[in-house]
């Protein structure tokens, strides 16, 4: 199937959009990627939403500005599939992942806002969205979904000798370590904070919301003591699998500090909790193959290869798109669950059972 994956992260960039061709099982084609920045209005919109969704308790009603988020969000995927399939051609299913607001899965709660019904109608195109839920009602984490497709790429992968480690940098960091002997499945879970903790503070110190290049945190100074502080938060107790919210860390402990030795703390952090995160790999990785916007800052790049001590390159490196990555994913995983294929396993998410999941939309009208 020719299937259109599309993902708006945690570190509130814009839409990623990608076209894949697949069977839900094998990657038969990749075709063309956009990715398509966020209004400072969309930005803003859901940072506050965030903020109140993780407020928000069962029973009570939806608070407005999540309400205008998923209205926000559902127009800018508007404009995006729009001009992406004006120029890319047809597609015969959609992959729309939505913006998180919330993530608790201790509490059974997950919350992607936007309105794949809405988008489905638009254009008459089925739409598979709302991924996460059926998960978490199962007792799963919910999250990383993408682990999947990850391992269908690594079967790719020639020569490839010992697991390989997976490592997404995005808003929240997560890892899928995957195995060379096919019949051991993937593990996978968040690791920490991704860029979210470094993009905030580069917007409040800087007004941009990215410290580009690395540039604030290599003129500045790492404090240990307050790496140290940050490894203490309970979460790196837990075991795998297991998920977070964007906003389950926050930069207090680097409050006070100059706005370039904050970056540089909050960049070894983020090293920290990968490297943190080994020692629930059944077996050491011989490579990381790093993607999302953290393998753009290379000083984090050049922490983490200081840090891991084996291979650290970006997945461009093997031929895969890192800035498209997360979007192909979604159209993936759009086709399996059209298939009643799992979309998680228990070693992804600590899901019973192999889950299928997510919502088809079909469209009530076909035209756009």
């Amino acid at each position: 199937m020719r299937a259109l994956g599309l993902m708006s992260g945690t570190s509130l960039d814009g839409i990623d959009l990608a076209m894949i061709e697949t069977d839900g099982e094998t990657i038969h084609a990749l075709g063309p990627t956009r990715t398509v920045a966020h209004s400072p209005e969309t930005r803003a919109a859901c940072r506050q939403a965030s903020g109140e969704a993780m407020r928000w308790r069962q029973g009570t009603p939806v608070p407005d500005s999540v309400a205008a988020a998923a209205d926000l969000i559902t127009e800018a995927h508007r404009r995006a599939i729009a001009g992406f399939l004006a120029e890319a051609g047809p597609v015969e299913v959609i992959g729309f992942h939505g913006q998180t607001v919330m993530h608790r899965p201790a509490e059974g709660l997950t919350w992607q806002v936007g309105d794949g019904g809405r988008l489905a109608d638009l254009f008459g195109i089925e739409v598979v969205g709302q991924f996460r839920l059926a998960d978490v009602a199962a007792g799963g984490q919910g999250a990383p979904l993408a682990p999947l497709y990850h391992r269908a790429l690594a079967r790719g992968l020639a020569g490839q000798r010992g697991p390989v480690a997976v490592l997404n940098l995005g808003g929240v960091g997560n890892v899928t370590w995957i195995s060379d002997d096919p019949a051991v499945g993937p593990v996978a879970f968040d690791t920490g904070p991704g860029n979210a903790l470094i993009d905030d503070w580069a917007l409040h110190h800087t007004g941009v919301p990215i410290d580009r290049d690395g540039a604030l945190a290599g003129a500045g100074r790492v404090h240990g003591e307050l790496v140290d502080l940050f490894r203490g938060h309970p979460f790196f107790d837990l075991p795998a699998p297991k998920s977070l919210d964007r906003d389950d860390f926050t930069g207090q402990p680097v409050r006070g500090l100059s706005a370039a030795d904050g970056a540089a703390t909050l960049t070894a952090f983020t090293v920290e909790a990968a490297a943190a995160a080994r020692r629930h790999f059944p077996e050491p990785a011989t490579r990381v193959l790093v993607t999302g916007g953290g393998r753009l800052n290379p000083v984090l790049m050049a922490m983490l290869r200081a840090r891991l001590g084996v291979p650290v390159e970006p997945v461009e490196t093997v031929g895969w798109r890192g800035d498209s990555l997360e979007a192909e994913a979604f159209g993936f995983l759009a086709v399996r669950s059209l298939k009643g294929l799992p979309l998680s396993m228990p070693g992804t998410t600590g899901v019973p059972g192999p889950q299928t999941g997510g919502q088809l939309f079909r469209p009530r009208r076909m035209s756009r």
